[in-house]
């Protein structure tokens, strides 16, 4: 399979490698199943499941390419950099992403200790129930535990009631810096790709430092189409790609059957007049022997 303008590309999910409830050997064949035809595993600092991704892809006859999610910390808030099609043995990313992950216990247990002053006891170690890798201890466990428990009748009631700026069980976290994470996804071969760039609550100076800066440290993509886009939100970042010069990618950000809004494979299309990301990714894919 050669990559075309047009494809089923879904470049942007989760396994219980990070946040997920799948492994990446489900979500290979979830995603075969639903007529996913490029994709790729995007776990949150991580790359642990890249080989087992890989390979499950790969046997179902399904292309693959490598991904990751990086925290980064830009103008006070949380900003996600997808990385897309590197070399997942490149040391110096690998460590990037190890330091990324590091202070993430600590957050869980002050996460835990607010969560207690107002009432919710043993979130902590309920969370870790929740967690397949322990470095990788987020918000998204916490809400999986609250909701068992009966607290909140669902995930987002939860981050809505408890876990966003202002309420009792959050506590922000320093991530990598933008500038870094794209170094390290370029520096390893890959392309860095501003995940839903919607969900951010930027102005419009702050959101064009952003885009300029991404640009400038040699950010390459924005995600139009994902779970978490309106139709008019995905018009919008494909007015925004062109006028920075940017590739498009697709995403789902699936995580779990029973949280996803999105599944794998039921995006929309890219914008025609938009270059996808896999054009510029060609020689990085993956294809099925």
């Amino acid at each position: 399979m050669q990559p075309s303008s047009w494809m089923n590309a879904d470049l942007h999910c989760h396994s219980c490698v990070s946040d997920g409830t799948l492994t990446p050997e489900a979500l290979a064949q979830r995603a075969k199943e639903r007529g996913v035809e490029l994709w790729a595993l995007t776990d949150h600092d991580e790359i642990g499941g890249q080989q087992r991704a890989q390979e499950a892809a790969l046997a179902l006859g399904l292309a693959y390419l490598t991904g990751t999610e990086i925290s980064v910390s830009f103008c006070g808030q949380t900003v996600h950099i997808v990385g897309l099609g590197f070399d997942a043995d490149n040391a110096a990313l690998a460590h990037g992403l190890a330091a990324t992950r590091g202070g993430r216990r600590e957050r869980a247990l002050e996460m835990a200790e607010g969560l207690a002053q107002a009432g919710i006891h043993g979130s902590f170690e309920g969370a870790l129930k929740y967690v397949g890798n322990p470095e990788l201890i987020s918000r998204t466990h916490f809400a999986r535990y609250l909701v068992e428990t009966g607290v909140c009748a669902d995930t987002s009631e939860v981050f809505r009631r408890f876990l966003t700026e202002g309420k009792p069980g959050f506590v922000p976290h320093r991530w990598a810096s933008l500038r870094d994470a794209v170094r390290w996804i370029d520096d390893a071969g890959g392309l860095a790709v501003i995940a839903h760039p919607a969900r951010y609550r930027f102005t419009a100076n702050e959101e064009h430092a952003l885009f300029s800066e991404f640009k400038a440290h040699g950010g390459r993509g924005v995600e139009v189409v994902t779970g978490s886009h309106s139709a008019a939100e995905a018009l919008r970042y494909a007015e925004v790609a062109q006028e920075y010069g940017l590739a498009a990618s697709r995403g789902s950000d699936f995580h779990s059957p029973d949280e996803s809004h999105t599944d794998l494979g039921a995006l929309p299309e890219l914008p025609s007049q938009l270059t996808p990301v896999w054009e510029l990714l060609k020689n990085r894919i993956q294809q099925p022997r």
